[in-house]
């Protein structure tokens, strides 16, 4: 075997392909999707990385978003090419499952037409114009990774018009903290509709103005949202609610002593 062979290996259980472009790795926050080739891989240090949570457009020649988060350090950047069976987005899928099982919390989740031009995601965001494709094939995700020195996690699945499917991954380990990062509404909504819950280990016990807003926000999106509140200041949270005009009678309480807040969502 050769080396860099043998060094994936090592580094993260997962034997490279013989098609993997020289000395590529998968990211050890990552498991490779089955049968998945490495077609491009760059390690690099920059000074400003720019990562959207928002849909993309551009207006008057500049890209437009409302809400990115930007940080320096270290980059690595993985671009998977997929089996002809499988879809960016079924990828994709697999993979934001997994990171989320690992205690990722997501910043920012679109799929399909809602991310906006899949032009502007593959050439001004990531710089790799093999990841264009319809904009109905397409799905995007920032997530935080607590696990790997709070690094971020950045994935965007593709499947192109001629059906050649794309993930592309970066993770990013950042050369200062990262500090208070805010997520978007409606992908907290999105993701409690998927999984059942919203874990949200970082909030304090003591509620902020920030947070309380965003998830009343949150609430708001579905007016037939209801939810249990669950953790060691889950009144607090609730109360706080309350006072943001949330209806008592959509948030129920669970006793819990953990740190941080557990929302559930009610069926």
């Amino acid at each position: 075997m050769r080396w860099t062979g043998l060094l994936g290996l090592l580094l993260t259980g997962t034997p490279l392909l013989a098609a993997d472009v020289a000395g590529s790795a998968d990211l050890a926050v990552l498991a490779r999707y089955p049968q998945a080739e490495i077609v491009d891989y760059r390690q690099a240090s920059v000074s400003e990385r720019i990562y959207p949570q928002d849909s993309l457009r551009r207006i008057s020649g500049k890209l437009r978003m409302a809400s990115q988060v930007s940080a320096a350090g270290q980059l690595t950047v993985v671009t998977y090419q997929l089996p002809d069976t499988h879809s960016g987005i079924e990828a994709f899928t697999q993979s934001r499952r997994a990171v989320l099982d690992d205690g990722a919390e997501l910043l920012f989740w679109c799929e399909g037409r809602e991310c906006g031009s899949s032009s502007l995601w593959a050439n001004a965001v990531f710089g790799k114009a093999k990841l264009y494709g319809p904009e109905g094939q397409q799905a995007y995700l920032l997530a935080r990774l607590p696990q790997a020195g709070d690094s971020l996690l950045a994935l965007y699945g593709v499947t192109r018009g001629n059906g050649r499917s794309y993930l592309h991954a970066e993770q990013l380990e950042p050369s200062a903290p990262l500090g208070e990062l805010l997520p978007n509404a409606a992908t907290l909504l999105r993701q409690l509709r998927d999984s059942g819950e919203l874990r949200l280990p970082r909030l304090p016990d003591e509620p902020s103005a920030e947070w309380s807003a965003l998830l009343a926000e949150l609430m708001r999106l579905d007016s037939t949202l209801r939810v249990s509140l669950a953790g060691r200041a889950g009144g607090a949270w609730r109360e706080a609610l309350i006072a943001e005009r949330i209806g008592a009678r959509r948030l129920e309480l669970d006793d819990s002593a953990e740190a941080g807040l557990l929302i559930r969502l009610l069926r």
